[in-house]
């Protein structure tokens, strides 16, 4: 099984998982003389069942990704922490420019100005390499999750 494979597949459980704690919330309870619309035990076994099975995706997608090398950036774990933190940079760097660059409409000259203390040019043109550089990583990632076994 290819890694790329494991990945969907983590991501049909945890799906599934969700779909089915829906609905044994709505068969948990029923009124007095009537039947659930599911069987919740069922319901629950299956819910065992696919718990059982994203252990063994996870664990199994974990030894790779720290075990499979990734060129420069070290091994694929590596590559997803650098991804990820540089997410967050592009989203904190969004954030600040967009706080910096909102509009404060004044009715009278009384009324207090506000002025941005950062470029906000600067801030988004940072954001920008980021998000570029965040989607060359994510292919090489993908890419990389389509070749590699997963062990």
């Amino acid at each position: 099984m290819k890694l790329a494979e494991a990945l969907a597949e983590r991501s049909d459980c945890q799906n599934r998982l969700d779909d089915l704690k829906k609905r044994l919330v709505r068969n948990a309870r029923v009124q007095e003389g009537e039947q659930p619309a599911e069987d919740a035990a069922e319901l629950m076994k299956e819910a065992e069942r696919l718990y059982a099975r994203l252990y063994e995706l996870v664990s199994a997608i974990n030894r790779t990704n720290a075990q499979t090398s990734f060129g420069a950036d070290g091994s694929i774990s590596d590559g997803i922490a650098k991804r990820d933190v540089m997410g967050k940079n592009r989203d904190f760097l969004t954030g600040v420019a967009e706080a910096a660059s909102t509009r404060q409409d004044r009715y009278s000259k009384s009324e207090v100005r506000f002025v941005a203390t950062l470029s906000v040019a600067e801030l988004q043109k940072k954001a920008d390499q980021l998000a570029k550089e965040y989607r060359v990583l994510d292919t090489r990632l993908q890419e990389l999750n389509w070749q590699t076994e997963l062990v």
